[in-house]
């Protein structure tokens, strides 16, 4: 699919490249994490990967990135095959990618600002003041502006997080993997998130690849959905396509039940996953779970979440945007209102009013307890492990 270029973007027109990935396999010894992995993640599109914990999701971020090399399979990122690389043309792959931890990977002794601009001051050669244009360019895209001068252990998980995403915007890379962005938030946290990496795709155009167990999410943030279990990708297309799947453990997984082929710790027998499907019905208009309440229908789909209002569309939200509001323009349905930017969800300025609530709270909370102590500890644990990320050879937390 052939990259789109953004309308007027922030920091200059930038675009997506596509990801070409065949028969990918990957083991640790005698265990295999999944096997013939073939998918494309479409240039500038967002795509969102499912599964059950234990499959291997965070394993196959960091294949992509290089960190990890397959027992077989390739790559392919720009016509490169990443998996034949050597060390210094990987490095060079490396650049175009940023990537966003489950726990925002901060230096704790780095207040906000010096977090985001390290990969500035460690890569590249411009200036202070260029350095400060970029470093507030990004900040104010992800709502911290205010926040420069806090440290990791003075504000809340989710300012961390998207202290975290500012980080990894700051090398403009065409390619950018979340690892569970939304462990750790409550639901109102997640929502404001996930119009925050809606906006952004709209602005960077970027290629997005996500790592969640979020349902809700997967279900308004993807133009694409993948689902991994028993060492095997069981579907990767269109999100349409996957939350209409008649798949079994594709229902299972989106409607959080416990009848079905995944099971608490190891896959289920053959046999008891016949019974309980049989036992449900499986029918088309909804499944009954365990607790006598009734499932959504996979075939129902939510509508997809847009740009907040006042936001650049590229070519291709305009395009999503357009075909959502003539799907929805149906005179014989008064109660459905055609879908608009920021429709069902707060604009981008509003998402993060409550910047300065979180840190104050978490500020007055942190001085009243030993929990600064403990904070320092993490924090001084979270620099050590960036570090080593840090390396020549591995810096994809700044790619």
């Amino acid at each position: 699919m052939p990259a789109t270029q953004a309308a007027e973007p922030q920091g200059g027109p930038r675009v997506g490249v596509e990801i070409r990935v065949e028969g990918l396999t990957k083991s640790f010894g005698s265990q295999t994490i999944w096997r013939d992995v073939s998918l494309t993640l479409p240039a500038s599109e967002i795509s969102v990967m499912l599964g059950p914990s234990g499959t291997g999701k965070s394993v196959f971020l960091k294949t992509l990135v290089g960190l990890l090399r397959p027992d077989r399979g390739s790559i392919w990122i720009e016509g490169r095959d990443v998996t034949r690389l050597r060390e210094r043309e990987l490095y060079e792959v490396r650049k175009l990618f940023g990537v966003l931890f489950q726990d925002g990977a901060l230096f704790g002794s780095m207040n906000l600002y010096d977090n985001i601009a390290f990969p500035l001051r460690e890569h590249t050669k411009r200036h202070e003041g260029e350095i400060r244009r970029v470093v507030m360019e990004k900040m104010e895209m992800v709502g911290l502006v205010g926040a420069e001068d806090k440290l990791p252990g003075q504000i809340s998980g989710g300012m961390r997080k998207r202290a975290g995403l500012a980080r990894a915007l700051v090398l403009d890379p065409q390619i950018i993997l979340f690892d569970e962005p939304d462990s750790g938030l409550d639901p109102v946290r997640v929502a404001y998130l996930n119009q925050l990496i809606v906006d952004l795709n709209s602005q960077i155009d970027a290629t997005f690849l996500i790592v969640t167990h979020d349902i809700a999410s997967a279900r308004v943030v993807p133009d694409n959905i993948g689902l991994l279990f028993r060492r095997e990708l069981v579907m990767f297309g269109p999100r349409e396509r996957l939350l209409t799947s008649d798949e079994p453990v594709v229902r299972q997984f989106l409607n959080g039940r416990m009848q079905g082929p995944i099971g608490m710790a190891e896959e289920k027998d053959a046999a008891l996953v016949e019974q309980e499907l049989a036992e449900l019905g499986d029918g088309a208009n909804g499944h009954r779970g365990g607790n006598g309440g009734e499932y959504a229908s996979a075939a129902a789909i939510s509508t997809r979440l847009l740009p907040g209002p006042g936001v650049p569309l590229s070519a291709r939200w305009q395009a999503i945007a357009q075909r959502a509001m003539s799907e929805y323009a149906d005179p014989h349905n008064e109660d459905t209102d055609p879908p608009r930017p920021g429709h069902g969800s707060a604009a981008q300025p509003a998402a993060f009013e409550s910047t300065a609530f979180e840190s104050t709270a978490f500020e007055s909370t942190a001085s009243e307890s030993t929990a600064s102590e403990s904070t320092a500890s993490e924090s001084t644990a979270s620099e050590s492990t960036v570090s080593e990320s840090a390396a020549p050879d591995s810096r994809e937390s700044d790619r």
